[in-house]
Protein backbone atom coordinates (compact mmCIF):
# COMPACT_ATOMS: atom_id res chain seq x y z
CA UNK A 1 0.00 0.00 0.00
CA UNK A 2 2.83 2.37 0.87
CA UNK A 3 4.60 1.79 -2.46
CA UNK A 4 1.36 2.51 -4.34
CA UNK A 5 1.06 5.89 -2.60
CA UNK A 6 4.71 6.88 -3.18
CA UNK A 7 4.82 5.88 -6.86
CA UNK A 8 2.90 8.97 -8.18
CA UNK A 9 5.20 11.20 -6.11
CA UNK A 10 8.28 9.56 -7.65
CA UNK A 11 6.82 9.96 -11.15
CA UNK A 12 6.12 13.62 -10.42
CA UNK A 13 9.71 14.18 -9.31
CA UNK A 14 11.02 12.45 -12.45
CA UNK A 15 8.77 14.70 -14.57
CA UNK A 16 10.10 17.85 -12.89
CA UNK A 17 13.68 16.64 -13.38
CA UNK A 18 13.11 15.98 -17.07
CA UNK A 19 11.60 19.43 -17.48
CA UNK A 20 14.53 21.13 -15.74
CA UNK A 21 17.04 19.31 -17.96
CA UNK A 22 15.02 19.83 -21.14
CA UNK A 23 14.76 23.63 -20.81
CA UNK A 24 18.52 24.31 -21.42
CA UNK A 25 18.48 21.82 -24.28
CA UNK A 26 15.52 23.56 -25.91
CA UNK A 27 17.15 26.98 -25.42
CA UNK A 28 20.35 25.77 -27.12
CA UNK A 29 18.34 24.26 -29.97
CA UNK A 30 16.29 27.44 -30.37
CA UNK A 31 19.45 29.59 -30.42
CA UNK A 32 21.01 27.34 -33.07
CA UNK A 33 17.88 27.42 -35.24
CA UNK A 34 17.63 31.22 -34.85
CA UNK A 35 21.23 31.78 -35.93
CA UNK A 36 20.91 29.37 -38.85
CA UNK A 37 17.58 30.87 -39.85
CA UNK A 38 18.95 34.43 -39.97
CA UNK A 39 22.02 33.40 -41.96
CA UNK A 40 20.01 31.33 -44.44
CA UNK A 41 17.28 33.99 -44.78
CA UNK A 42 19.69 36.81 -45.58
CA UNK A 43 22.43 34.75 -47.22
CA UNK A 44 20.53 32.42 -49.56
CA UNK A 45 19.43 35.20 -52.00
CA UNK A 46 23.09 36.15 -52.53
CA UNK A 47 24.20 32.66 -53.52
CA UNK A 48 24.69 32.42 -57.27
CA UNK A 49 27.26 31.31 -59.79
CA UNK A 50 28.43 34.90 -60.14
CA UNK A 51 28.87 35.14 -56.38
CA UNK A 52 31.02 32.01 -56.30
CA UNK A 53 33.11 32.48 -59.43
CA UNK A 54 32.98 36.21 -60.12
CA UNK A 55 31.76 35.91 -63.71
CA UNK A 56 30.29 39.12 -65.23
CA UNK A 57 26.77 40.06 -64.32
CA UNK A 58 26.39 41.46 -60.80
CA UNK A 59 27.96 44.84 -61.45
CA UNK A 60 25.42 47.05 -59.69
CA UNK A 61 23.50 46.75 -56.43
CA UNK A 62 20.77 49.20 -55.44
CA UNK A 63 21.96 51.41 -58.30
CA UNK A 64 25.50 51.70 -56.93
CA UNK A 65 28.72 49.92 -57.97
CA UNK A 66 29.85 47.10 -55.71
CA UNK A 67 32.83 48.37 -53.79
CA UNK A 68 35.39 45.58 -53.48
CA UNK A 69 34.33 44.22 -56.89
CA UNK A 70 34.49 40.64 -55.62
CA UNK A 71 31.34 39.72 -57.51
CA UNK A 72 32.40 40.28 -61.10
CA UNK A 73 35.28 39.75 -63.46
CA UNK A 74 35.38 43.13 -65.17
CA UNK A 75 38.18 45.52 -64.12
CA UNK A 76 37.04 47.98 -61.45
CA UNK A 77 38.71 50.51 -59.20
CA UNK A 78 42.11 50.49 -60.92
CA UNK A 79 41.74 46.78 -61.74
CA UNK A 80 41.74 45.75 -58.09
CA UNK A 81 40.57 42.17 -57.84
CA UNK A 82 39.72 41.75 -61.55
CA UNK A 83 38.34 38.20 -61.27
CA UNK A 84 36.63 38.37 -57.90
CA UNK A 85 34.22 35.80 -56.56
CA UNK A 86 34.66 33.96 -53.28
CA UNK A 87 36.09 30.85 -54.95
CA UNK A 88 39.68 31.84 -53.99
CA UNK A 89 38.49 32.23 -50.38
CA UNK A 90 36.89 28.77 -50.49
CA UNK A 91 40.12 27.35 -51.87
CA UNK A 92 42.17 29.09 -49.16
CA UNK A 93 39.89 27.82 -46.39
CA UNK A 94 40.00 24.24 -47.69
CA UNK A 95 43.79 24.44 -48.04
CA UNK A 96 44.24 25.76 -44.49
CA UNK A 97 41.91 23.16 -42.95
CA UNK A 98 43.38 20.25 -44.92
CA UNK A 99 46.99 21.14 -44.13
CA UNK A 100 46.33 21.83 -40.44
CA UNK A 101 44.46 18.55 -39.97
CA UNK A 102 47.20 16.62 -41.79
CA UNK A 103 49.69 18.04 -39.30
CA UNK A 104 47.54 17.71 -36.19
CA UNK A 105 46.16 14.18 -36.65
CA UNK A 106 49.49 12.25 -36.81
CA UNK A 107 51.08 14.32 -34.03
CA UNK A 108 47.95 14.15 -31.88
CA UNK A 109 47.49 10.39 -32.23
CA UNK A 110 51.18 9.63 -31.62
CA UNK A 111 51.21 11.90 -28.56
CA UNK A 112 48.06 10.31 -27.14
CA UNK A 113 49.43 6.79 -27.74
CA UNK A 114 52.64 7.67 -25.93
CA UNK A 115 50.78 9.22 -22.97
CA UNK A 116 48.24 6.42 -22.62
CA UNK A 117 50.22 3.33 -23.63
CA UNK A 118 53.86 4.03 -22.78
CA UNK A 119 54.10 6.79 -20.19
CA UNK A 120 53.85 5.50 -16.63
CA UNK A 121 51.73 7.08 -13.94
CA UNK A 122 53.42 9.85 -12.01
CA UNK A 123 53.96 13.58 -11.71
CA UNK A 124 55.49 13.91 -15.14
CA UNK A 125 52.41 12.38 -16.80
CA UNK A 126 50.10 14.59 -14.72
CA UNK A 127 52.13 17.64 -15.72
CA UNK A 128 51.88 16.79 -19.43
CA UNK A 129 48.13 16.16 -19.23
CA UNK A 130 47.56 19.42 -17.36
CA UNK A 131 49.69 21.32 -19.88
CA UNK A 132 47.66 19.92 -22.78
CA UNK A 133 44.42 20.89 -21.03
CA UNK A 134 45.73 24.42 -20.50
CA UNK A 135 46.75 24.70 -24.16
CA UNK A 136 43.20 23.80 -25.19
CA UNK A 137 41.98 26.93 -23.39
CA UNK A 138 44.50 29.39 -24.86
CA UNK A 139 42.75 32.08 -26.98
CA UNK A 140 43.26 31.64 -30.70
CA UNK A 141 44.69 35.15 -31.12
CA UNK A 142 47.57 34.13 -28.84
CA UNK A 143 48.36 31.26 -31.21
CA UNK A 144 48.17 33.75 -34.08
CA UNK A 145 50.63 36.15 -32.44
CA UNK A 146 52.97 33.28 -31.59
CA UNK A 147 52.80 32.04 -35.18
CA UNK A 148 53.53 35.50 -36.53
CA UNK A 149 56.50 36.03 -34.17
CA UNK A 150 58.00 32.54 -34.49
CA UNK A 151 57.00 31.03 -37.84
CA UNK A 152 56.58 34.20 -39.91
CA UNK A 153 59.44 36.24 -38.45
CA UNK A 154 61.90 33.99 -36.62
CA UNK A 155 61.82 31.11 -39.12
CA UNK A 156 61.24 33.55 -42.00
CA UNK A 157 58.21 31.71 -43.42
CA UNK A 158 56.45 35.05 -43.80
CA UNK A 159 52.68 35.48 -43.91
CA UNK A 160 52.07 32.25 -45.76
CA UNK A 161 50.04 29.10 -46.15
CA UNK A 162 52.78 27.14 -44.34
CA UNK A 163 52.61 29.45 -41.32
CA UNK A 164 48.83 29.05 -41.28
CA UNK A 165 49.12 25.26 -41.36
CA UNK A 166 51.51 25.24 -38.41
CA UNK A 167 49.52 27.73 -36.33
CA UNK A 168 46.17 26.00 -36.87
CA UNK A 169 47.71 22.55 -36.52
CA UNK A 170 49.24 23.33 -33.14
CA UNK A 171 46.08 25.13 -32.04
CA UNK A 172 43.86 22.10 -32.64
CA UNK A 173 46.46 19.61 -31.40
CA UNK A 174 45.24 19.60 -27.73
CA UNK A 175 41.69 18.72 -28.84
CA UNK A 176 42.85 15.74 -30.88
CA UNK A 177 45.24 14.56 -28.14
CA UNK A 178 42.56 14.67 -25.44
CA UNK A 179 39.88 12.99 -27.56
CA UNK A 180 42.32 10.28 -28.72
CA UNK A 181 43.50 9.66 -25.18
CA UNK A 182 39.92 9.25 -23.95
CA UNK A 183 39.15 6.95 -26.87
CA UNK A 184 42.16 4.77 -26.06
CA UNK A 185 40.99 4.47 -22.46
CA UNK A 186 37.67 2.99 -23.63
CA UNK A 187 39.41 0.04 -25.30
CA UNK A 188 39.15 -2.93 -22.90
CA UNK A 189 42.44 -4.05 -21.42
CA UNK A 190 41.50 -7.61 -22.39
CA UNK A 191 42.11 -6.68 -26.03
CA UNK A 192 45.69 -5.77 -25.25
CA UNK A 193 46.30 -8.77 -23.00
CA UNK A 194 44.89 -11.23 -25.55
CA UNK A 195 47.04 -9.79 -28.32
CA UNK A 196 50.20 -9.88 -26.21
CA UNK A 197 49.40 -13.45 -25.11
CA UNK A 198 49.26 -14.53 -28.75
CA UNK A 199 52.81 -13.26 -29.28
CA UNK A 200 52.20 -9.82 -30.78
CA UNK A 201 54.53 -7.00 -29.81
CA UNK A 202 53.23 -3.94 -28.02
CA UNK A 203 53.53 -1.84 -31.18
CA UNK A 204 51.65 -4.46 -33.21
CA UNK A 205 48.95 -4.56 -30.53
CA UNK A 206 48.55 -0.80 -30.62
CA UNK A 207 48.45 -0.47 -34.40
CA UNK A 208 46.37 -3.58 -35.14
CA UNK A 209 44.02 -3.79 -32.13
CA UNK A 210 43.90 -0.67 -29.99
CA UNK A 211 43.83 2.10 -32.61
CA UNK A 212 41.16 0.45 -34.83
CA UNK A 213 38.99 -0.09 -31.75
CA UNK A 214 39.42 3.56 -30.74
CA UNK A 215 38.88 4.93 -34.26
CA UNK A 216 35.30 6.20 -33.65
CA UNK A 217 36.43 8.32 -30.69
CA UNK A 218 39.44 9.59 -32.60
CA UNK A 219 37.14 10.57 -35.48
CA UNK A 220 34.96 12.55 -33.07
CA UNK A 221 37.95 14.59 -31.97
CA UNK A 222 38.89 15.16 -35.59
CA UNK A 223 35.40 16.48 -36.34
CA UNK A 224 35.65 18.93 -33.44
CA UNK A 225 39.09 20.00 -34.64
CA UNK A 226 37.86 20.59 -38.18
CA UNK A 227 35.03 22.75 -36.92
CA UNK A 228 37.38 24.92 -34.89
CA UNK A 229 40.03 25.27 -37.59
CA UNK A 230 37.55 26.15 -40.35
CA UNK A 231 35.97 28.91 -38.28
CA UNK A 232 39.16 30.59 -37.07
CA UNK A 233 39.91 34.20 -37.92
CA UNK A 234 42.21 35.47 -35.17
CA UNK A 235 44.70 32.61 -35.59
CA UNK A 236 45.27 33.34 -39.28
CA UNK A 237 44.92 37.10 -39.01
CA UNK A 238 48.67 37.66 -38.55
CA UNK A 239 50.28 34.55 -39.99
CA UNK A 240 48.45 33.29 -43.06
CA UNK A 241 45.64 35.31 -44.58
CA UNK A 242 45.22 38.58 -46.45
CA UNK A 243 42.17 40.27 -47.94
CA UNK A 244 43.45 40.34 -51.52
CA UNK A 245 46.48 39.42 -53.60
CA UNK A 246 47.14 39.77 -57.34
CA UNK A 247 47.43 36.00 -57.80
CA UNK A 248 44.10 34.76 -56.52
CA UNK A 249 45.50 31.29 -55.78
CA UNK A 250 48.87 30.70 -54.07
CA UNK A 251 51.47 29.07 -56.28
CA UNK A 252 53.55 27.76 -53.36
CA UNK A 253 53.22 27.26 -49.61
CA UNK A 254 55.21 30.43 -48.86
CA UNK A 255 52.48 32.70 -50.25
CA UNK A 256 49.50 33.97 -48.22
CA UNK A 257 45.95 32.85 -48.93
CA UNK A 258 42.52 34.44 -48.92
CA UNK A 259 40.17 32.73 -46.46
CA UNK A 260 36.41 32.98 -45.94
CA UNK A 261 36.67 33.92 -42.27
CA UNK A 262 39.16 36.75 -42.78
CA UNK A 263 37.28 37.96 -45.86
CA UNK A 264 34.04 38.07 -43.88
CA UNK A 265 35.72 39.86 -40.99
CA UNK A 266 37.22 42.52 -43.27
CA UNK A 267 34.03 43.08 -45.24
CA UNK A 268 31.93 43.45 -42.09
CA UNK A 269 34.28 45.70 -40.11
CA UNK A 270 36.77 47.51 -42.35
CA UNK A 271 35.29 47.82 -45.82
CA UNK A 272 33.78 51.21 -46.75
CA UNK A 273 31.09 49.28 -48.64
CA UNK A 274 30.04 47.12 -45.67
CA UNK A 275 26.40 48.22 -45.71
CA UNK A 276 26.03 47.83 -49.47
CA UNK A 277 27.55 44.37 -49.42
CA UNK A 278 25.67 43.15 -46.34
CA UNK A 279 23.67 40.47 -48.24
CA UNK A 280 26.89 39.06 -49.65
CA UNK A 281 28.47 38.98 -46.20
CA UNK A 282 25.63 36.73 -45.09
CA UNK A 283 26.15 34.72 -48.27
CA UNK A 284 29.82 34.26 -47.38
CA UNK A 285 28.83 33.13 -43.88
CA UNK A 286 26.38 30.63 -45.38
CA UNK A 287 29.07 29.21 -47.66
CA UNK A 288 31.42 28.90 -44.68
CA UNK A 289 28.81 26.99 -42.68
CA UNK A 290 28.21 24.71 -45.65
CA UNK A 291 31.93 24.05 -45.94
CA UNK A 292 32.24 23.16 -42.24
CA UNK A 293 29.20 20.89 -42.59
CA UNK A 294 30.80 19.18 -45.59
CA UNK A 295 34.02 18.49 -43.67
CA UNK A 296 32.02 17.18 -40.71
CA UNK A 297 29.89 14.88 -42.86
CA UNK A 298 33.03 13.46 -44.45
CA UNK A 299 34.57 12.77 -41.03
CA UNK A 300 31.30 11.22 -39.78
CA UNK A 301 31.22 8.95 -42.84
CA UNK A 302 34.76 7.76 -42.14
CA UNK A 303 33.83 7.14 -38.51
CA UNK A 304 30.72 5.16 -39.51
CA UNK A 305 32.78 2.96 -41.82
CA UNK A 306 35.31 2.25 -39.08
CA UNK A 307 32.48 1.32 -36.69
CA UNK A 308 31.04 -1.02 -39.30
CA UNK A 309 34.39 -2.77 -39.71
CA UNK A 310 34.71 -3.05 -35.93
CA UNK A 311 31.31 -4.79 -35.66
CA UNK A 312 32.50 -7.33 -38.21
CA UNK A 313 35.28 -8.58 -35.96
Amino acid sequence: MKSEIEWPIIKKRIGIGEMLFSIPTLLILASFLLIMGVIVYYGAPAISWNFLTGTPGLRMLYGEPLGPSYLYSEPFNLQIMPYGGILPMIFGTVALVSGAICIAIPLGILSAVYINEYLGEGRFKSFIIQTISNLAGVPSIVFGLFGFAFFSKQLDFGVSLLSGWLVLGFMVLPIIIKSTEEALKTVPSGFRESSLALGATKWETITSIVLPAAAPGISTGTILGIGRVAGETAAILFAASIFYQSSLYPTNIFQPVMALTYHLYYEATSSPFAEINRPFEFGTALVLLGLVLLFSVLAIYIRARSQKKRKGW
